[in-house]
């Protein structure tokens, strides 16, 4: 990816107003789709029915995933289709960020296997969400589109392993893993939009700190959609985004994390940044564990959905839905600025910065447990 190489007071300044501009369309963008399709979705009848898997117990409009992609796409599409016909129109974004305008032209490709990427999953997320496929179908999908992407796109790990093949596999299990954990953590008003845009504002900082002007973009792209769909979807929600959204999130998610660059042999030769996904994504990740294991312990069929979830067993607690994602939000702020530091610290602050997460983690597995307790009490 093209990175950023000196800046000046001016060359900061329009980058930073590029930055407003972009995601506040995106934002916007998503706000208007997302009011238009929840108001088609419940003249078409496309809505969420109360389920065992839920707490929600009401009938909430579907389609929220629908405005999410629409914004990707437009805008994917769109900056695909200027830098092939009118390259001129990023001068000044070139000059500002020092790269040549050649280096825009030369993403046009990967800029097409994610828009047919979130396009493919897009429909195998809205197809679920009106007929409910097999978990076999949509994993053996969401793999085939994740080699697809890691093999054509270069979405793929380079950390020190040039096995084209080992790469390309590595990275489309990490993609579909990603994808999934959202897809599960879509379980609760506001939960996954949320934690994405944490997520997502944590990896586009990592972006920033590395230069990476396209990784940054396509991060603020999708920051400013998913805000615009959270706006309806904070508890309580007013539309779900479903398997079309959430599908459609994780793989954004995980290609970030893929694509942003952690090792700067040249500055530093620090190696420990690469572990900024995971801990950036912990709770994501620790709710995708822990549901996983609790259903196979007890027999039952992994990926058939529950109220075993991370946010589910918080609201045994007695919290409210609106008090159960800020403690999930606030969970994940925890680790993700944490994250951030791993370019400023040396090994031993890397080590604690490692150690504050797994603590955090602990905090609520002694959570859960005093609730597992309290039952037994009864």
């Amino acid at each position: 990816m093209a990175k950023l190489k000196t800046t000046g007071g001016i060359k900061i300044t329009t980058l930073i107003s590029s930055a407003i501009i972009l995601t506040t369309s995106a934002f916007l963008f998503s706000v208007v789709s997302t009011a238009s399709v929840r108001k088609i979705a419940l003249k078409a009848g496309f809505v969420s029915q109360p389920s065992a898997d839920r707490f929600s117990n009401k009938i909430v409009p579907l389609g929220g995933g629908i405005a999410i992609f629409a914004t990707l796409f437009v805008f994917i599409l769109t900056a695909a289709m200027l830098i092939k016909f009118l390259p001129t129109r990023f001068d000044s974004l070139a000059q500002a960020a020092n790269i040549n305008l050649a280096d825009f032209s030369a993403k046009i490709n990967q800029l097409i296997i994610v828009l047919l990427a979130i396009t493919a999953l897009f429909i195998l997320g809205l197809l679920d969400d009106k007929k409910n496929l097999g978990a076999i179908a949509k994993l053996a999908t969401q793999m085939a589109v994740a080699i697809a992407a890691a093999g054509l796109g270069e979405i793929r790990v380079e950390f020190f392993i040039e096995s084209k093949i080992i790469t390309t596999l590595i990275s489309a299990v990490w993609l579909v893993v990603i994808m999934n954990a959202f897809n599960l953590l879509d379980n609760m008003d506001g939960a996954a939009a949320g934690i994405a845009v944490i997520v997502s504002s944590i990896l586009f900082t990592a972006a920033a700190f590395s230069g990476q002007i396209f990784v940054g973009g396509l991060a603020l792209v999708f920051i400013g959609a998913v805000l615009g769909f959270l706006i309806f979807n904070f508890p309580p929600a007013k539309i779900f985004m479903g398997d079309a959204g959430s599908l459609v999130i994780g793989f954004i998610i995980g290609m970030l994390t893929l694509r942003t660059t952690y090792y700067h042999e040249l500055n530093s030769g620090k190696w420990y940044p690469v572990l900024l996904p995971l801990i950036a994504l912990a709770v994501p990740l620790y709710d995708l564990g822990t549901v996983l294991l609790l259903r196979i312990s007890q027999g039952k069929n992994p990926f058939k959905g529950d109220t075993q979830h991370f946010s589910h067993r918080l609201k045994t607690h007695g919290l409210t839905d609106t008090q159960t994602v800020l403690t999930l939000y606030l969970a994940t702020l925890t680790t993700g600025l944490g994250a951030t530091f791993l370019y400023q610290v040396n090994l031993t602050g890397a080590i604690l910065i490692f150690a504050q997460t797994i603590m955090v983690l602990a905090i609520i597995a002694v959570f859960e447990a005093a609730n597992k307790n309290d039952k037994t009490n009864i």
